[in-house]
Protein backbone atom coordinates (compact mmCIF):
# COMPACT_ATOMS: atom_id res chain seq x y z
CA UNK A 1 0.00 0.00 0.00
CA UNK A 2 1.35 3.43 -0.97
CA UNK A 3 2.18 5.62 2.00
CA UNK A 4 2.61 9.36 2.29
CA UNK A 5 3.47 11.79 5.07
CA UNK A 6 0.30 13.56 6.23
CA UNK A 7 -1.38 15.18 9.23
CA UNK A 8 -3.54 13.02 11.50
CA UNK A 9 -6.68 14.76 12.81
CA UNK A 10 -8.63 14.14 16.03
CA UNK A 11 -11.57 12.63 14.09
CA UNK A 12 -9.33 9.97 12.56
CA UNK A 13 -8.99 11.51 9.12
CA UNK A 14 -5.69 12.61 7.60
CA UNK A 15 -4.81 15.87 5.88
CA UNK A 16 -2.38 16.89 3.16
CA UNK A 17 -2.24 20.51 4.31
CA UNK A 18 -2.18 22.20 7.75
CA UNK A 19 -4.21 25.35 7.18
CA UNK A 20 -5.85 27.65 9.73
CA UNK A 21 -9.19 28.65 8.20
CA UNK A 22 -10.78 32.02 8.92
CA UNK A 23 -14.41 31.27 8.10
CA UNK A 24 -16.92 34.08 7.64
CA UNK A 25 -20.41 32.88 8.45
CA UNK A 26 -22.01 35.64 6.39
CA UNK A 27 -21.37 38.44 3.94
CA UNK A 28 -20.90 41.29 6.40
CA UNK A 29 -17.83 39.74 8.07
CA UNK A 30 -16.11 38.83 4.80
CA UNK A 31 -13.87 41.94 4.79
CA UNK A 32 -12.65 41.12 8.29
CA UNK A 33 -11.91 37.52 7.34
CA UNK A 34 -9.94 38.69 4.31
CA UNK A 35 -7.97 41.25 6.34
CA UNK A 36 -7.09 38.69 9.00
CA UNK A 37 -5.93 36.21 6.36
CA UNK A 38 -3.84 38.93 4.65
CA UNK A 39 -2.08 39.75 7.92
CA UNK A 40 -1.59 36.31 9.43
CA UNK A 41 0.59 33.93 7.44
CA UNK A 42 -0.67 30.34 7.33
CA UNK A 43 -4.36 31.29 7.26
CA UNK A 44 -6.95 31.08 4.48
CA UNK A 45 -10.12 33.17 4.32
CA UNK A 46 -13.31 31.22 3.61
CA UNK A 47 -16.00 33.72 2.65
CA UNK A 48 -19.37 33.59 0.91
CA UNK A 49 -21.42 36.52 -0.44
CA UNK A 50 -24.49 35.16 1.37
CA UNK A 51 -25.30 33.66 4.78
CA UNK A 52 -28.03 36.07 5.88
CA UNK A 53 -31.76 36.06 5.00
CA UNK A 54 -31.41 32.55 3.65
CA UNK A 55 -34.12 30.09 4.62
CA UNK A 56 -34.94 26.40 4.59
CA UNK A 57 -32.94 24.00 2.46
CA UNK A 58 -30.95 26.84 0.91
CA UNK A 59 -29.64 28.04 4.28
CA UNK A 60 -29.00 24.49 5.47
CA UNK A 61 -26.84 23.80 2.41
CA UNK A 62 -24.79 26.93 3.01
CA UNK A 63 -24.20 25.97 6.64
CA UNK A 64 -23.38 22.38 5.69
CA UNK A 65 -20.89 23.50 3.06
CA UNK A 66 -19.12 26.00 5.31
CA UNK A 67 -19.09 23.51 8.19
CA UNK A 68 -17.68 20.85 5.88
CA UNK A 69 -14.89 23.20 4.87
CA UNK A 70 -14.17 24.09 8.50
CA UNK A 71 -14.08 20.42 9.48
CA UNK A 72 -12.00 19.54 6.41
CA UNK A 73 -8.99 17.34 7.23
CA UNK A 74 -6.64 19.78 5.47
CA UNK A 75 -7.64 22.36 8.09
CA UNK A 76 -5.79 22.30 11.42
CA UNK A 77 -7.99 24.80 13.27
CA UNK A 78 -10.70 27.36 12.61
CA UNK A 79 -11.65 30.92 13.51
CA UNK A 80 -15.33 31.62 12.74
CA UNK A 81 -16.57 35.20 12.35
CA UNK A 82 -20.22 36.23 12.54
CA UNK A 83 -22.30 39.38 12.88
CA UNK A 84 -22.91 38.26 16.45
CA UNK A 85 -21.63 35.49 18.69
CA UNK A 86 -24.94 33.72 18.14
CA UNK A 87 -24.45 33.49 14.39
CA UNK A 88 -20.75 32.71 14.72
CA UNK A 89 -21.41 29.87 17.15
CA UNK A 90 -24.24 28.49 15.03
CA UNK A 91 -21.59 27.60 12.46
CA UNK A 92 -18.73 26.92 14.88
CA UNK A 93 -20.83 24.34 16.75
CA UNK A 94 -21.16 22.35 13.54
CA UNK A 95 -17.37 22.24 13.16
CA UNK A 96 -16.45 21.45 16.79
CA UNK A 97 -17.34 17.70 16.59
CA UNK A 98 -14.28 17.32 14.34
CA UNK A 99 -12.20 17.73 17.52
CA UNK A 100 -9.96 20.48 16.14
CA UNK A 101 -9.57 23.88 17.86
CA UNK A 102 -12.43 26.18 16.88
CA UNK A 103 -12.72 29.82 18.03
CA UNK A 104 -15.62 32.20 17.37
CA UNK A 105 -15.85 36.00 17.35
CA UNK A 106 -18.80 38.38 16.79
CA UNK A 107 -18.68 41.76 15.09
CA UNK A 108 -21.32 43.30 17.33
CA UNK A 109 -19.56 42.11 20.49
CA UNK A 110 -16.19 43.38 19.18
CA UNK A 111 -17.67 46.83 18.58
CA UNK A 112 -16.31 47.59 15.09
CA UNK A 113 -14.72 45.93 12.09
CA UNK A 114 -11.28 47.20 13.12
CA UNK A 115 -11.74 45.83 16.61
CA UNK A 116 -12.87 42.49 15.20
CA UNK A 117 -9.90 42.43 12.84
CA UNK A 118 -7.47 43.19 15.67
CA UNK A 119 -8.87 40.47 17.94
CA UNK A 120 -9.11 38.08 15.01
CA UNK A 121 -5.45 38.59 14.18
CA UNK A 122 -4.49 37.75 17.76
CA UNK A 123 -6.61 34.59 17.80
CA UNK A 124 -5.55 33.46 14.32
CA UNK A 125 -1.86 34.01 15.13
CA UNK A 126 -2.18 31.81 18.21
CA UNK A 127 -3.91 29.11 16.16
CA UNK A 128 -1.18 29.20 13.51
CA UNK A 129 1.61 28.92 16.07
CA UNK A 130 -0.14 25.95 17.69
CA UNK A 131 -0.76 24.33 14.28
CA UNK A 132 2.92 24.65 13.43
CA UNK A 133 3.71 22.12 16.16
CA UNK A 134 1.85 19.42 14.28
CA UNK A 135 4.15 17.14 12.30
CA UNK A 136 3.51 14.89 9.34
CA UNK A 137 3.34 11.17 10.06
CA UNK A 138 3.09 8.14 7.80
CA UNK A 139 -0.44 7.73 6.40
CA UNK A 140 -2.10 5.57 3.79
CA UNK A 141 -2.48 7.31 0.43
CA UNK A 142 -5.74 5.39 0.00
CA UNK A 143 -7.24 7.17 3.03
CA UNK A 144 -7.59 10.27 0.86
CA UNK A 145 -10.53 11.47 -1.21
CA UNK A 146 -9.59 12.78 -4.65
CA UNK A 147 -12.15 14.68 -6.73
CA UNK A 148 -11.98 14.95 -10.51
CA UNK A 149 -13.16 18.06 -12.34
CA UNK A 150 -12.91 19.50 -15.85
CA UNK A 151 -13.35 22.85 -17.56
CA UNK A 152 -12.59 24.45 -20.91
CA UNK A 153 -12.95 21.03 -22.53
CA UNK A 154 -11.90 20.31 -26.09
CA UNK A 155 -10.97 17.34 -28.28
CA UNK A 156 -7.78 16.71 -26.32
CA UNK A 157 -9.77 16.45 -23.08
CA UNK A 158 -11.56 13.32 -24.28
CA UNK A 159 -8.51 11.87 -26.02
CA UNK A 160 -5.73 12.62 -23.54
CA UNK A 161 -6.18 14.36 -20.19
CA UNK A 162 -9.52 12.86 -19.10
CA UNK A 163 -8.56 9.25 -19.94
CA UNK A 164 -5.28 9.81 -18.08
CA UNK A 165 -7.22 10.97 -15.03
CA UNK A 166 -9.52 7.97 -15.46
CA UNK A 167 -6.59 5.55 -15.30
CA UNK A 168 -5.39 7.30 -12.15
CA UNK A 169 -8.90 6.98 -10.71
CA UNK A 170 -9.03 3.24 -11.39
CA UNK A 171 -5.63 2.66 -9.79
CA UNK A 172 -6.50 4.83 -6.80
CA UNK A 173 -9.80 3.03 -6.22
CA UNK A 174 -8.13 -0.37 -6.60
CA UNK A 175 -5.70 0.71 -3.85
CA UNK A 176 -8.66 1.44 -1.55
CA UNK A 177 -9.10 5.16 -2.21
CA UNK A 178 -12.15 7.30 -3.02
CA UNK A 179 -12.76 9.25 -6.22
CA UNK A 180 -15.59 11.80 -6.55
CA UNK A 181 -16.98 12.53 -10.01
CA UNK A 182 -19.30 15.54 -10.12
CA UNK A 183 -21.23 17.78 -12.57
CA UNK A 184 -24.14 15.48 -13.58
CA UNK A 185 -25.32 18.00 -16.19
CA UNK A 186 -22.12 17.01 -18.03
CA UNK A 187 -23.30 13.36 -18.12
CA UNK A 188 -26.19 14.15 -20.49
CA UNK A 189 -26.22 11.68 -23.35
CA UNK A 190 -23.97 9.29 -21.45
CA UNK A 191 -25.87 8.99 -18.17
CA UNK A 192 -26.99 5.45 -19.00
CA UNK A 193 -23.37 4.30 -18.98
CA UNK A 194 -22.85 5.54 -15.42
CA UNK A 195 -26.26 4.34 -14.24
CA UNK A 196 -25.46 0.81 -15.38
CA UNK A 197 -22.28 0.87 -13.29
CA UNK A 198 -24.09 1.75 -10.07
CA UNK A 199 -23.81 -0.99 -7.45
CA UNK A 200 -27.24 -0.10 -6.06
CA UNK A 201 -30.31 0.31 -8.28
CA UNK A 202 -31.43 3.39 -6.34
CA UNK A 203 -28.16 5.14 -7.18
CA UNK A 204 -28.53 4.32 -10.86
CA UNK A 205 -32.01 5.81 -10.83
CA UNK A 206 -30.74 8.86 -9.00
CA UNK A 207 -28.14 9.49 -11.70
CA UNK A 208 -30.91 9.60 -14.31
CA UNK A 209 -32.99 11.91 -12.09
CA UNK A 210 -30.10 14.32 -11.48
CA UNK A 211 -29.42 14.72 -15.19
CA UNK A 212 -33.13 15.13 -15.93
CA UNK A 213 -33.46 17.77 -13.21
CA UNK A 214 -30.80 19.97 -14.79
CA UNK A 215 -32.41 19.66 -18.21
CA UNK A 216 -35.88 20.41 -16.85
CA UNK A 217 -34.63 23.37 -14.83
CA UNK A 218 -32.89 24.79 -17.88
CA UNK A 219 -36.07 24.42 -19.96
CA UNK A 220 -38.08 26.13 -17.21
CA UNK A 221 -35.79 29.10 -17.70
CA UNK A 222 -36.02 29.04 -21.47
CA UNK A 223 -32.75 27.21 -22.19
CA UNK A 224 -32.43 24.03 -24.25
CA UNK A 225 -29.31 22.29 -22.89
CA UNK A 226 -29.23 19.91 -25.83
CA UNK A 227 -29.25 22.87 -28.19
CA UNK A 228 -26.62 24.93 -26.37
CA UNK A 229 -24.15 22.13 -25.62
CA UNK A 230 -21.34 21.86 -26.54
CA UNK A 231 -20.68 25.52 -25.78
CA UNK A 232 -19.06 27.83 -28.36
CA UNK A 233 -15.78 27.42 -26.45
CA UNK A 234 -16.08 23.63 -26.65
CA UNK A 235 -16.92 23.77 -30.37
CA UNK A 236 -13.89 25.95 -31.10
CA UNK A 237 -11.87 23.27 -29.34
CA UNK A 238 -13.16 20.59 -31.71
CA UNK A 239 -16.08 19.03 -29.81
CA UNK A 240 -18.97 18.33 -32.18
CA UNK A 241 -21.81 16.76 -30.19
CA UNK A 242 -23.23 16.72 -26.69
CA UNK A 243 -22.57 12.97 -26.47
CA UNK A 244 -18.91 13.46 -27.43
CA UNK A 245 -18.49 16.05 -24.69
CA UNK A 246 -20.26 13.86 -22.11
CA UNK A 247 -18.27 10.74 -22.97
CA UNK A 248 -15.08 12.72 -22.50
CA UNK A 249 -16.32 14.15 -19.21
CA UNK A 250 -17.18 10.80 -17.64
CA UNK A 251 -13.86 9.29 -18.79
CA UNK A 252 -12.07 11.09 -15.96
CA UNK A 253 -14.01 9.01 -13.42
CA UNK A 254 -12.45 5.78 -14.70
CA UNK A 255 -14.27 2.50 -15.14
CA UNK A 256 -14.94 1.15 -11.66
CA UNK A 257 -18.42 0.51 -10.16
CA UNK A 258 -20.23 3.47 -8.60
CA UNK A 259 -20.65 2.73 -4.90
CA UNK A 260 -22.58 5.83 -3.82
CA UNK A 261 -24.33 8.99 -5.00
CA UNK A 262 -24.14 11.98 -2.62
CA UNK A 263 -25.65 15.44 -2.50
CA UNK A 264 -23.83 18.75 -2.78
CA UNK A 265 -21.11 19.09 -0.08
CA UNK A 266 -22.07 15.72 1.40
CA UNK A 267 -19.16 13.55 2.54
CA UNK A 268 -18.94 10.05 1.02
CA UNK A 269 -19.64 7.20 3.44
CA UNK A 270 -18.08 4.52 1.21
CA UNK A 271 -14.77 4.02 -0.53
CA UNK A 272 -14.64 3.73 -4.29
CA UNK A 273 -16.18 5.78 -7.10
CA UNK A 274 -18.73 8.30 -5.81
CA UNK A 275 -20.97 10.69 -7.76
CA UNK A 276 -21.69 14.13 -6.26
CA UNK A 277 -24.59 16.29 -7.41
CA UNK A 278 -23.04 19.67 -8.25
CA UNK A 279 -23.63 22.40 -10.85
CA UNK A 280 -21.30 22.49 -13.86
CA UNK A 281 -19.77 25.86 -12.95
CA UNK A 282 -16.26 25.00 -11.78
CA UNK A 283 -16.15 27.22 -8.68
CA UNK A 284 -19.53 26.02 -7.42
CA UNK A 285 -18.70 22.41 -8.17
CA UNK A 286 -15.30 22.53 -6.46
CA UNK A 287 -16.82 24.26 -3.42
CA UNK A 288 -19.23 21.34 -3.09
CA UNK A 289 -16.34 18.89 -3.45
CA UNK A 290 -14.42 20.82 -0.82
CA UNK A 291 -17.38 20.77 1.56
CA UNK A 292 -17.59 17.01 1.00
CA UNK A 293 -14.02 16.56 2.21
CA UNK A 294 -12.02 16.06 -0.99
CA UNK A 295 -8.34 16.28 -0.05
CA UNK A 296 -7.17 17.10 -3.57
CA UNK A 297 -8.82 17.95 -6.89
CA UNK A 298 -7.54 16.93 -10.32
CA UNK A 299 -8.75 19.53 -12.81
CA UNK A 300 -8.53 18.56 -16.46
CA UNK A 301 -8.59 21.38 -18.99
CA UNK A 302 -8.27 21.53 -22.75
CA UNK A 303 -8.50 25.14 -23.91
CA UNK A 304 -7.52 26.40 -20.46
CA UNK A 305 -9.13 27.08 -17.09
CA UNK A 306 -6.84 28.32 -14.32
CA UNK A 307 -9.14 28.44 -11.28
CA UNK A 308 -8.67 26.19 -8.26
CA UNK A 309 -10.19 25.64 -4.84
CA UNK A 310 -8.92 26.94 -1.51
CA UNK A 311 -7.88 24.39 1.14
CA UNK A 312 -7.98 21.47 -1.35
CA UNK A 313 -4.88 21.56 -3.62
CA UNK A 314 -6.03 21.66 -7.23
CA UNK A 315 -3.80 19.90 -9.77
CA UNK A 316 -4.19 21.19 -13.33
CA UNK A 317 -3.67 18.70 -16.15
CA UNK A 318 -3.89 19.29 -19.90
CA UNK A 319 -3.45 17.24 -23.04
CA UNK A 320 -3.54 20.25 -25.35
CA UNK A 321 -0.05 21.15 -26.68
CA UNK A 322 -1.05 24.79 -27.25
CA UNK A 323 -2.48 25.22 -23.74
CA UNK A 324 0.54 23.46 -22.25
CA UNK A 325 2.75 26.06 -23.92
CA UNK A 326 0.71 29.24 -23.41
CA UNK A 327 -0.50 28.44 -19.87
CA UNK A 328 2.69 26.78 -18.66
CA UNK A 329 2.64 28.68 -15.36
CA UNK A 330 -0.87 27.32 -14.62
CA UNK A 331 -0.34 23.65 -15.53
CA UNK A 332 0.95 21.04 -13.09
CA UNK A 333 0.85 17.96 -15.33
CA UNK A 334 1.38 18.19 -19.09
CA UNK A 335 0.23 15.08 -20.96
CA UNK A 336 0.14 16.72 -24.40
CA UNK A 337 2.79 14.24 -25.57
CA UNK A 338 -0.11 11.78 -25.91
CA UNK A 339 -1.28 13.96 -28.82
CA UNK A 340 2.02 15.23 -30.20
CA UNK A 341 4.40 12.32 -29.59
CA UNK A 342 2.26 9.24 -29.05
CA UNK A 343 2.94 8.87 -25.34
CA UNK A 344 1.02 5.93 -23.87
CA UNK A 345 -1.92 6.78 -21.59
CA UNK A 346 -0.47 4.41 -19.00
CA UNK A 347 2.82 6.31 -18.96
CA UNK A 348 1.01 9.63 -18.54
CA UNK A 349 -1.13 8.17 -15.74
CA UNK A 350 2.00 7.01 -13.94
CA UNK A 351 3.35 10.57 -14.07
CA UNK A 352 0.04 11.88 -12.70
CA UNK A 353 0.17 9.32 -9.87
CA UNK A 354 3.68 10.46 -8.92
CA UNK A 355 2.60 14.11 -8.99
CA UNK A 356 -0.44 13.50 -6.79
CA UNK A 357 1.70 11.67 -4.26
CA UNK A 358 4.13 14.61 -4.18
CA UNK A 359 1.28 17.10 -3.71
CA UNK A 360 -0.14 14.99 -0.88
CA UNK A 361 3.24 15.20 0.83
CA UNK A 362 3.46 18.97 0.50
CA UNK A 363 4.46 19.94 -3.02
CA UNK A 364 2.75 23.23 -3.87
CA UNK A 365 0.42 23.31 -6.87
CA UNK A 366 0.36 26.11 -9.42
CA UNK A 367 -3.04 27.25 -8.15
CA UNK A 368 -1.66 27.49 -4.62
CA UNK A 369 1.51 29.39 -5.43
CA UNK A 370 -0.34 31.88 -7.69
CA UNK A 371 -3.34 32.09 -5.33
CA UNK A 372 -5.67 31.14 -8.20
CA UNK A 373 -8.52 30.00 -5.98
CA UNK A 374 -12.15 30.89 -5.57
CA UNK A 375 -15.04 29.85 -3.34
CA UNK A 376 -18.68 29.88 -4.45
CA UNK A 377 -21.33 28.09 -2.39
CA UNK A 378 -24.29 27.09 -4.56
CA UNK A 379 -27.69 28.65 -3.87
CA UNK A 380 -30.81 26.51 -3.70
CA UNK A 381 -33.41 29.21 -3.12
CA UNK A 382 -34.06 32.97 -2.84
CA UNK A 383 -33.05 35.33 -0.05
CA UNK A 384 -36.01 36.82 1.85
Amino acid sequence: MTQFMGYRRPDGRVGVRNIVAVVSAMDNTNPCASRIADIVDGTTAIATPFGRTQIGHDFEMTLRTLAGIGAHPNVASVLVLGLSMTTANALADRIRPSGKPVEALGLQEAGSTMALTTEGVRVAADLVVAASEQVRTECAFADLIVAVECGGSDTTSGLASNPTVGLFADRFIDAGGTIILSEPAEFMGAEHILAERAVHLKDGRRIYKMVQWFEDEAKRNGVDMRGTNPTPDNIEGGLTTLEEKSLGAIAKGGSRPIVEVVDYAEAPSKRGLVIMNTPSAACESMTGLLGGGSHMIIFSTGRGNAIGAPVSPTVKITGNPHTAATMKENIDVNVSAIISEGEALETAAERLWDEMLKVAQGKITRCEVLKEDQLSVSRFGPSV
